[in-house]
């Protein structure tokens, strides 16, 4: 028997503008609450603002990968974005818990030095989460079908962005604004 087409999923216009709206709405409210829940947690805004700059930047990368390569946006990106910005913030998270840790057993030791160790420790774990992900992530983008392909491209991406945005953007940015 030959394939049959059993239904077609469309977004009129003004509902697409309506979910495009909500997206928009949910990701800034992720960002503010990932915010708080930083900044509360290490009881400094910059560890939050340092945390979300990075976050951003992993984020805005996806979308111009995706711009440059003509992908179109779809409410399944918005949860890839979603997902990058969880996934890179809590990246950044380890290496804060770290330089927290450090601060109490190395309370001498400069802060520029400290951030280079806590970075140096958790360095080993990032790259081989980042690396197991990325596989899984590969996985999808190779033999996962058009319907995720979209979607595995731009976590492959933000996910590869949020590696060094933790080490080059969010420690940096850390250590200006103590």
């Amino acid at each position: 028997s030959s394939p049959q087409l059993i239904r077609i999923e469309q977004v009129g216009p003004s509902v697409g503008k309506d979910l495009r709206n909500r997206a928009v709405q949910a990701i800034f409210w992720a960002l503010v609450s990932i915010s708080l829940y930083v900044g509360f947690r290490f009881r400094s805004w910059s560890f939050g603002v340092a945390g979300i700059v990075a976050l951003l930047h992993d984020v805005l990368i996806a979308l111009i990968a995706l711009a440059i390569t003509g992908r179109p946006i779809s409410l399944t990106l918005i949860a890839a974005f979603l997902t990058i910005a969880g996934y890179s913030i809590n990246d950044t998270i380890v290496i804060y818990d770290r330089i927290r840790e450090l601060r109490r057993t190395a309370r001498k030791m400069p802060f520029p030095e400290l951030i280079n160790l806590a970075l140096n420790q958790t360095l080993s774990r990032t790259l081989l989460t980042s690396g197991v992900t990325l596989l899984t992530v590969v996985s999808l983008f190779l033999f996962g079908g058009d319907i995720l392909n979209d979607l595995a491209f731009a976590l492959g991406v933000g996910f590869l962005s949020g590696v060094y945005s933790t080490v080059y953007i969010a420690s940096p940015l850390l250590l200006l604004w103590e």
